[in-house]
């Protein structure tokens, strides 16, 4: 296998049904522009009822019918969060984490220390993190993946990378390898993925690839680095 090889995010999910949740950073291919993706899927009824939306600068999980909430914990949450130059996207509420301990001058590492996986048994969900760091025109990132260390959950696994970000490349993590019961979890490093200069195709190859009965919602974004200006691609299954 070549491990610099650069499928599309299509290549990558197309036929897979149930990777979960997905988080993507990287770097356009005329290399003027940061490019990040969230996408949600769900098997259960309580995780299909959502949708992305925007609010205070911030891009959250909210339910689609509150009346059809049975519980809230793991499903509704901050997902994306600025701190200064940085920009913060999890599968979680290690968001606010993140944010809220960068505020005391943690770092992503030390900050997601404090963490671990998601306490829903038998699947223990990983928790995924990535974080651009915005500096000179240019921009870093990092991903992070906290994984239980066998079946019982009796231990934390934490594994951490670090990208410089070059043109046309990215880095996808996701939760789960595919569909199961338990449903087995991420192995090794975020795959590379190409990326190239339109964020509508970008965002439409990863959600027309999705599973169509277990996909929910997906955030695409690019960010001028030079500008700061940024394009959005919103889409939500539940309208």
């Amino acid at each position: 296998m070549d491990i610099y090889a650069t499928p599309t995010m299509g290549e990558r999910i197309k036929g897979n049904p149930y990777v979960g949740r997905g988080i993507v950073i990287g770097k356009t291919a005329d290399g003027k522009k940061a490019a990040v993706a969230y996408f949600i899927m769900g098997r259960s009824a309580n995780s299909r009822n959502r949708v992305f939306v925007e609010r205070d600068g911030a891009l959250f999980t909210e339910p689609f019918d509150a009346s059809l909430v049975e519980d809230p914990s793991l499903i509704i949450y901050a997902a994306i969060r600025r701190y200064k130059n940085r920009l913060i996207v999890t599968n979680g509420d290690q968001t606010d984490t993140v944010y809220q301990l960068m505020k005391s001058g943690a770092t992503f590492e030390e900050a997601l220390n404090t963490r671990a996986f998601e306490p829903d048994a038998p699947n223990l969900t990983p928790r995924i993190s990535g974080c651009l760091t915005f500096k000179e025109d240019d921009f870093s990132y990092k991903m992070s993946i906290l994984k239980s260390a066998d079946a019982e959950g009796t231990a934390c696994n934490r594994y951490n990378f670090s990208y410089v970000a070059l043109p046309g490349v990215g880095h996808f993590i996701h939760t789960y390898v595919t569909d199961g019961n338990p449903i087995p979890t991420f192995q090794g490093e975020p795959e590379r993925v190409g990326i190239g200069n339109d964020l509508t195709a970008f965002a439409t190859d990863i959600w027309e690839n999705l599973n169509e009965e277990n996909k929910i919602s997906l955030v695409a974004r690019f960010i001028d680095l030079e500008s700061g200006d940024e394009e959005q691609v919103l889409i939500n299954k539940n309208q």
